[in-house]
């Protein structure tokens, strides 16, 4: 299935008064793996959006290995799970610049169309790129 990487770097924000990663950080470095994922294939959450397609979590999941630290350059690799049907799965694995696995991660999202708030099937374009 395709997977994609990406590389960002700890802010000092996003840490405790130790130097860690808040762990409700992680949420949005996978969707920052997501987001990269499917731009990767041709297509932004924007202009999803533009074309009346919404796509909420449902489901995430997070095993936490190994805290980051601040300014640790981590890579998400981010594994479509399986083709879309009403819904898109994903794997994620965070490694820090040492390789070292940080957490494992997991969401689900569905197609929703935004006009009539409905579930919808994945749409030709997206599947036409990932089979």
């Amino acid at each position: 299935m395709k997977t994609t990487t990406t590389t960002l770097r700890v802010r000092y924000g996003e840490t405790d008064k130790m130097g860690i990663v808040y762990y409700g950080n992680y949420a949005p470095y996978l969707e920052q793996g997501r987001t990269e994922w499917l731009r990767d294939i041709g297509f932004s959450y924007k202009w999803m959006e533009d074309n009346g397609i919404h796509l909420p979590v449902v489901d995430l999941h997070i095993k936490y290995k190994a805290p980051a630290h601040y300014d640790d350059v981590l890579t998400v690799t981010t594994m479509l799970r399986k083709i879309p049907t009403y819904r898109i799965e994903f794997d994620y694995k965070i490694h820090n610049q040492h390789g070292q696995l940080l957490i494992i991660g997991e969401t689900v999202l569905v197609f929703v169309n935004s006009e009539t708030n409905k579930l919808m099937k994945a749409p030709d374009f997206l599947l036409n790129k990932i089979v």
